[in-house]
C-alpha cells in the first residue's frame, strides 16, 4: 500500500502508477486490434484482461480479449475490421474471446461470449468464409453465424415485461424458405431473381424463384417443407419455379422445378401425395408428371442439353417430350432417354452413385417446426433478419434458422421456434447497427413522441 505522507511514499506511488501505465501500454501494443466504436449513447466500458476499464466513446479502439459492458439505457455500436457491426443493447456484457482477421486469409475467425443482455448484428467477411468461423457462445447454446443479419438476446423477466406493453397482435413465426439444405459437400450456391449469389451450407434456405448451382464434386440434399427432397449431383443447375405449401391445406400446395443441366434424384412429399397435378419437373427435352414418386433426372453437365435420361425407382411418372401432347408412363424400374427429336427406353438405373434422398436421415423439426417455445420464456432468443443461423445446444441438438425466423434455447438445452415472434423482437427500439440515425429511437422515447411500438 502506498501513501503520500512522505516524499519516499510519493515516489513509490508514482512509480507504481507509471508501472501500471507502461504495462497497459505494452499489453495494448501486442493485443490483436479487433475494431472500434462508431457510436455511443450513455455509459459503456471496455476492459482488457488485467487492465483498468476504459470508457467507450466514438473512435475508441477494441481489442481481442476485451469485455464490453453497457449500462441501463445505454447502447454502443461497434465495427470490427472484417465489416461486422453490432449494436450492444442496454445492460449487456460481451467478451471478444477471439478475433483474427487478415484480408484474404483462410484462417480468419471470431468467437464472442454473450454473458447477459444482447445485441443486434450485421456480420462481415469472417462469417462468409468457413461455415463455423464466426460463433457466439452463451450459457444456453452456441450460435453459428453464416453470413447473416440477426438479433441475439438472453432474456429474463424483462423481455416478457417489454412484450406486455405492446398492444398489437403477435406475428406468426413462419418459415419463409421453400427448402433447406442438408448433407452439403463442396461449393453450392443460390442465385436470386436479381442475380445476387450466396453460398449455401448445411441449414441454408432456398426460396421460390431462386436458382441453385452445385460446383465440381459438390453434393447435397434439399429438403422442402412438405418433406419432398432432391439429392443433388455435381455440376447441377436448377430453378425452383414455384413452391407453395401450408400443412393445414396440403392439397392446395404446388411444386414446380426446372432442371437446367446436371443430375438429381427426387422424392415427392405431401403435395405429391394429395394432388399429383400440382407437382412437376421440366427439362430442355421433356416434362415429367408424378404419381407419388421417386425418380432420377440426368441432363448432363453442359449448359446446352440435347438429351435427358429419366428413371423411376418409386411410384409412377409420365414423361412428355417437348412439343408433344401425350406422354409415356414409366413404372418402377423403367427409364427413358429423351432427345429433342426421339425417345428410347433405358433398362438400367442411371444415378446409383448418387444417394437416394429417402435414405438420408432428415429431422423436420430441426428444419421447419414451430411452437417449441413461448415468447414469454426465459432463455436465449435469436431472430434472423437475413441469412442463416444454426443454434447448437449443449446436448448437441441443432436448430436451423433462415430469414424472418425466430429460435429459442433454454439452459436445459431445449431448442424450438416460438409459434409467434415475440413482441420484444418485433417492436425493438434499439437501433440497428447500420442505422443512419441511431439517436432517433432514443430521442423519440425520451421526449414522448411517436408510437412506443417500433416495428423492426
Amino acid at each position: 500500500m502506498f501513501t503520500l505522507t512522505s516524499r519516499r511514499g510519493a515516489r513509490q506511488y508514482f512509480k507504481h502508477v507509471l508501472g501500471l501505465a507502461l504495462l497497459a501500454t505494452s499489453w495494448l501494443a501486442t493485443a490483436q486490434t479487433a475494431g472500434q466504436v462508431e457510436f455511443s449513447r450513455g455509459a459503456g466500458v471496455a476492459q482488457s484482461p488485467g487492465q483498468a476499464p476504459r470508457m467507450l466513446g466514438q473512435g475508441s479502439a477494441l481489442h481481442e480479449g476485451d469485455r464490453l459492458t453497457t449500462a441501463d439505457d445505454s447502447n454502443v455500436i461497434v465495427k470490427l475490421h472484417d465489416g461486422t457491426r453490432m449494436t450492444l443493447r442496454p445492460n449487456s456484457e460481451v467478451i471478444v474471446k477471439k478475433y483474427q482477421f487478415t484480408q484474404g486469409a483462410s484462417n480468419n475467425s471470431m468467437l464472442l461470449q454473450l454473458l447477459r443482455g444482447g445485441f443486434r448484428a450485421q456480420t462481415g467477411l469472417i462469417s462468409k468464409g468457413a461455415s463455423d468461423a464466426a460463433q457466439i457462445q452463451t450459457v444456453n447454446a452456441t450460435i453459428i453465424i453464416r453470413g447473416t443479419e440477426f438479433d441475439a438476446r438472453i432474456c429474463g423477466p424483462e423481455c416478457k415485461a417489454e412484450s406486455s406493453k405492446v398492444t398489437e397482435k403477435p406475428r406468426p413465426n413462419t418459415v419463409q424458405a421453400s427448402a433447406k439444405l442438408i448433407s452439403a459437400q463442396g461449393e453450392i450456391n443460390a442465385v436470386d431473381a436479381a442475380g445476387a449469389k450466396r453460398k449455401l451450407v448445411d441449414g441454408a434456405s432456398v426460396y421460390a424463384g431462386e436458382t441453385v448451382e452445385t460446383g465440381p464434386g459438390a453434393k447435397g440434399v434439399l429438403v422442402f417443407r412438405d418433406d419432398s427432397r432432391l439429392s443433388l449431383g455435381a455440376g447441377t443447375r436448377f430453378k425452383v419455379d414455384s413452391y407453395v405449401f401450408d400443412d393445414k391445406s396440403p392439397a392446395e400446395g404446388r411444386s414446380f422445378i426446372s432442371l437446367l443441366h446436371g443430375s438429381m434424384r427426387a422424392l415427392t412429399g405431401v403435395i405429391g401425395k394429395t394432388n399429383t397435378r400440382n407437382v412437376g419437373f421440366s427439362t430442355a427435352t421433356a416434362t415429367i408428371g408424378i404419381r407419388g414418386t421417386g425418380l432420377d433426372l440426368d441432363c448432363g453437365p453442359e449448359e446446352v442439353t440435347d438429351s435427358c435420361n429419366f428413371f423411376t425407382w418409386l411410384g409412377t411418372i409420365e414423361v412428355t417430350q417437348v412439343g408433344q401432347t401425350t406422354g409415356q408412363i414409366l413404372q418402377v424400374g423403367q427409364g427413358l432417354n429423351v432427345s429433342r427429336t426421339a425417345t428410347r427406353p433405358l433398362t438400367a438405373p442411371i444415378l446409383e452413385d448418387l444417394t437416394r434422398p429417402d435414405s438420408v436421415p432428415v429431422n423436420m423439426d430441426q428444419l421447419f417446426s414451430s411452437g417449441g417455445a413461448s415468447g414469454d420464456s426465459e432463455g436465449l432468443f435469436v431472430y434472423v433478419r437475413d441469412g442463416n443461423i444454426e443454434i447448437v445446444s449443449a446436448g448437441g441438438g441443432s436448430l436451423y434458422l433462415g430469414r424472418g425466423e425466430t429460435g429459442y434455447a433454454n439452459k436445459d438445452g431445449q431448442l424450438g421456434r416460438p409459434a409467434n415472434t415475440p413482441a420484444f423482437i418485433t417492436f425493438d427500439s434499439v437501433p440497428l447497427p447500420n442505422s443512419s440515425n441511431p439517436m432517433a429511437p432514443s430521442l423519440q422515447r425520451d421526449i414522448g413522441k411517436g408510437s412506443s411500438n417500433v416495428c423492426r
